[in-house]
């Protein structure tokens, strides 16, 4: 299937070739090795930059994981002399379920603003870990962080899940898992580009081949070592592609948003409906132009920063802040 790609907006296009030099289009599973190198652009930040000139302590803490499992590591930042118990954000880091720590994309621009706990999980890998280990060791993560956030000078009648890529999708799955176990409940969830659905087969995802960043080969890559030969088969659980599950009432309100140049823009559209579709409530955003991850990529577009506005209008308007 050959299909005309929607434009890329000037300016993020402009940043293409120098981006992928790091990160190319397509991403076979030869290179999942490379993608979890940290030195260079992968650099792991330290303590001291999470710290951000003292505005934040942070701590790690490994906490009890999935029953017969490793513990599981986090990393909290708080807002430095913040008093009272705070909002909490429960962070999802991407990677294509292949890659990626719980240091990357931390959403410290909000914790700033809004003067919010985050929690970042780190979770076992595909394909070494398959599914159902990524997803159940974010929901320990997420069963400590309500239990004991008090702890950490958070509130637990207020945590928001939020991630993006394949913590976008994750973060969908927690907020299922949560649900369907009658586990903690989240006020909110935002998936930034979330990675939802493992049959691979959208128009945006045949438009995109080779084109921009996580292209459909790159998807191919990830959900295989999610999922292995169960992937677009009848067998794959809503909690590892939540485009799967058949019932989308009961959720957390949802803040989603996408490029519309990139893979995963018609299975976040379709989410979105039939979130609406189920009674719930959504907020949707197609940015035009946008290709994967566009905004972390190249922070200082007009795409970029209108997109990241957004998004902190959506939190501050859900906190009441």
């Amino acid at each position: 299937m050959v299909m005309t790609p929607p434009p890329f907006d000037p300016e993020l296009a402009a940043e293409l070739p120098a981006i992928g030099e790091v990160l190319p289009p397509t991403v076979t599973p030869d290179m999942i090795a490379a993608g979890r190198r940290t030195d260079g652009p992968f650099a792991i930040p330290t303590d001291e930059e999470l710290g951000k000139d003292g505005l934040f302590e942070v701590e790690e803490r490994l906490v009890p994981g999935p029953a017969g499992a490793p513990e599981v590591p986090l990393v909290i930042c708080r807002p430095t002399g913040v008093t009272g118990p705070r909002p909490v954000v429960y962070n999802i880091h991407g990677g294509g379920m292949v890659a990626g720590n719980s240091r990357l994309g931390i959403p410290l621009d909000w914790a700033e603003e809004l003067g919010l706990v985050v929690v970042s999980v780190e979770y076992r890998l595909a394909p070494e870990h398959p599914h159902p280990a990524p997803v159940e060791d974010c929901y320990a993560g997420l069963l400590w962080t309500a239990e004991h956030a008090k702890e950490i000078g958070g509130d637990p009648d207020r945590i928001v899940l939020a991630g993006g890529s394949a913590g976008g999708g994750l973060t969908a799955a927690v907020a299922l898992l949560a649900r369907d176990r009658e586990g903690p409940r989240a006020i909110g969830q935002v998936l930034m580009c979330p990675m939802l659905d493992d049959r691979n087969d959208t128009p945006s995802a045949h438009q995109m081949a080779g084109l921009g960043v996580w292209d459909r080969t790159s998807n191919e890559t990830g959900w295989n070592a999610l999922l292995g030969e169960a992937r677009g088969t009848a067998d794959v659980s809503p909690y590892a592609a939540p485009a799967r599950a058949a019932d989308l009432s009961g959720l957390p309100p949802a803040f989603i948003d996408v490029g519309s140049a990139e893979t995963f823009r018609d299975e976040d559209v379709a989410y979105a409906s039939r979130i609406w579709q189920a009674g719930g409530v959504a907020e949707l955003h197609v940015w035009p132009g946008g290709f994967h991850g566009f905004d972390g990529f190249v922070p200082q577009a007009a795409l970029s920063q209108a997109a990241r506005e957004t998004r902190l209008r959506w939190l501050r308007r859900l906190l009441g802040e």
